[in-house]
């Protein structure tokens, strides 16, 4: 009679080895897996977001897009209102940082920071006003103000309440230049010979970029002279 139970009983045993054992081991086994998966791809999910969170958005700039361009392109302005935080002309006027944002915008450069203090952070330095180029940003007061640099000491910006966009003298030391852009001074070195003798010509890369200073700065003038609206 014992014998018979210890029978069944091992077979009963046998049985729930067969059900519960390999199906335990699994069921452990899979959720094992999935909670590895599933952290895995979190994990990975996690580190992904964290990396795009890092990266700076880069300003990107078209490869027609030049300094001098840019002072074209700030030209159109002159005569506009300021407008503190204008950015549009739908808003009545520019400010500064606005003036230059527009500008830059209006000749394909992308995303452009909205505040002097973030616009002085594009590009590369440049050491001194002596080097500077037209279309080179010049911040002052560590980024209180910001204007676009012309040629020979001048500058386009929207100064303050009251005046208007306008061409005017670097008032002082800027606390930083920024150049985030190229010349377009090797296009004057190629047309070597002039029509008219009377007329310079460039002869190397520096004579050329100084003669497009000059060009854009009588342009400017004119454009002052012909009773633009701008301010004094």
């Amino acid at each position: 009679m014992s014998a018979g139970i210890a029978a069944v009983q091992a077979r009963i045993g046998e049985l729930r080895a067969l059900v519960e054992g390999p199906s335990a081991t699994v069921s452990t086994g899979s959720a094992s897996t999935g909670s590895a998966s599933v952290s895995t791809v979190a994990s990975a999910s996690f580190g992904s977001a964290l990396a795009a969170a890092s990266v700076p958005a880069t300003t990107a700039a078209p490869a027609s897009a030049t300094g001098q361009g840019l002072v074209a392109a700030a030209t159109k302005y002159l005569g506009v209102p300021y407008v503190w935080g204008g950015e549009s002309l739908d808003e009545g006027g520019l400010d500064c940082s606005g003036l230059v944002q527009r500008s830059l915008a209006d000749i394909g450069v992308t995303p452009v920071p909205r505040t002097a203090r973030e616009q002085m952070t594009l590009g590369t330095a440049v050491p001194s006003l002596d080097q500077a180029l037209p279309g080179d940003l010049v911040v002052f007061g560590g980024g209180n103000h910001i204007g676009i640099y012309v040629g020979e000491g001048r500058m386009i910006d929207a100064p303050k309440p009251g005046k208007a966009v306008t061409v005017r003298e670097v008032y002082t030391e800027p606390t930083a230049i920024r150049r985030i852009l190229p010349q377009a001074g090797a296009v004057p070195v190629a047309m070597s010979v002039a029509a008219d003798p009377a007329v310079p010509v460039a002869t190397d890369a520096a004579s050329a970029v100084a003669l497009a200073q000059r060009a854009a700065l009588q342009a400017l003038v004119g454009l002052g002279a012909s009773g633009s609206g701008v301010a004094a």
